[in-house]
């Protein structure tokens, strides 16, 4: 008999059979309130009537049309649509399917125009599985071990990850920047840097937001020593923490955009957007593949920009984020396992701790199989999984919150009693 490869562990023992809005259904005939969203892509929640009616008329009437072979309407329409929501100036873009192709697009982007080798990347960032943005990766050694050599030209250097140094903001972002700065002088010379690619949330890296203070001095050293400044908004766009795209919290509009995840309500398709000027300066033929801007998925796309936009998911995730936050907070207050609760709009997570203070993936592992048993869908990061993240989709109410929180209430409580019966 065929099956999986055994390394394709799921999260959870629960057998998907049909979703709906923030919820799913298992063949066992439960209903579990889904905080996982697919990793983030479901942003209209499972099955948005609209994303629905969008798909099956599409695929009645043109499933794909090879988007340089010929062109057809649902991408033209994503385009003019997404110039909407896009930060002013850039208003050209490149689709492709998954993360991980889209972030490896920017790369070769960046080197094509600016004709420099390297690419700086932040400690703690996670881009994808694929040898390019595995090597750019650095959340976690599973994305990139055991199939070396990985690619050349990565230089890694820190991000203001507060909790983790024992500092305040002010502080680890100072010695960020610090950082960058001796890395440009010892190891990656202006002359030699291609560009800089972060995530304005660390994503796998543990749910980090940036600080503007840390963004805007990336943007200041990339316009004065000629580089690219690449957001990679794969988790953080399409509204996920409260504003559209993640960096609108911190005043900075990159050279590039990567976009994927939430675009299309879990069809694949993701892109990159810069201004044309910068587009220009890809090489011919640099550009395409089979899939991407499947017709299918542009259409998908496209109904659930309109959802974000009419039933005002952005501002849903900032006000939901808040609930959600303060209950978070609540139950870290009598919960000394857990050392920080953080993230932007619906993009939260909590760290659990021992008692010194050092990461307790064990603990996390434990309130994340609890929170099933409460019907509560949840995911680990970090780098040693010890954080347990929570991306609902952005249709959640406050009764589905109401709900998610007392259940993550009662796992916690089961987890880390658990916990203190093993020591």
């Amino acid at each position: 008999m065929t099956a999986l490869s055994p390394h394709l562990r799921q999260a959870t023992p629960v057998v998907a059979v049909r979703g709906e809005g923030v919820h799913l259904f298992g063949e066992d005939g439960r209903r579990y309130l889904d905080f996982t969203a697919g990793i983030g892509v479901t942003s209209t929640g499972h099955c948005h009537p609209r994303v629905v009616e969008a798909a099956q008329e599409q695929v009645g009437t043109l499933i794909h049309g090879q988007y340089t072979t010929v062109m057809h309407q649902p991408l033209q329409k994503l385009v003019g649509k997404l110039g909407e929501v896009l930060p002013a100036g850039l208003d050209s873009l490149f689709f492709t399917n998954s993360g991980s192709e889209a972030v490896e697009a920017a790369l070769r982007l960046a080197r094509q125009a600016t004709g420099r080798p390297n690419v700086l990347v932040c400690h703690g960032g996670f881009h994808g599985r694929t040898v390019a943005a595995a090597a750019m990766t650095t959340s976690g050694t599973r994305f990139r071990s055991g199939f070396s050599p990985l690619m050349s030209g990565v230089v890694v250097t820190p991000f203001p990850t507060a909790y983790r140094y024992g500092w305040d903001e002010e502080t680890a972002t100072r010695f960020a920047l610090q950082e960058l700065d001796y890395t440009l002088q010892t190891i990656s010379s202006p002359a030699d840097t291609a560009a800089i690619i972060v995530e304005p949330v660390l994503g796998e890296g543990g749910y980090v937001p940036a600080t503007r203070t840390f963004l805007e001095g990336l943007r200041e050293r990339a316009d004065r020593h000629g580089f690219l400044l690449i957001l990679d908004e794969v988790q953080t766009g399409v509204g996920r923490t409260g504003r559209f795209w993640g960096h609108d919290h911190f005043g900075v509009t990159p050279d590039v955009l990567v976009t994927a995840k939430g675009l299309a309500s879990g069809f694949p398709l993701s892109g990159i957007a810069a201004s044309e000027e910068l587009m220009t300066k890809a090489w011919p033929g640099s550009q395409g593949g089979t899939y991407g801007a499947n017709a299918v998925a542009c259409a998908a796309a496209c109904a659930t920009l309109d959802v974000v936009r009419d039933e005002k998911l952005v501002e849903n995730a900032e006000a939901m984020g808040a609930r959600l936050r303060r209950g978070l907070a609540a139950v870290a207050d009598r919960t000394p396992a857990i050392g920080d609760v953080r993230g932007l709009g619906l993009m939260l997570a909590s760290e659990f701790v021992d008692a010194d203070g050092g990461p307790d993936p064990e603990t996390a592992a434990r309130v994340q199989r609890a929170a099933v048993d409460e019907g509560l869908l949840l995911l680990l990061c970090g780098a040693w999984n010890q954080v347990v993240r929570m991306i609902p989709a952005l249709v959640i109410d406050e009764p589905a919150v109401d709900e998610g929180l007392r259940a993550w209430a009662a796992a916690v409580e089961a987890g880390t009693s658990a916990a203190s019966a093993d020591r």
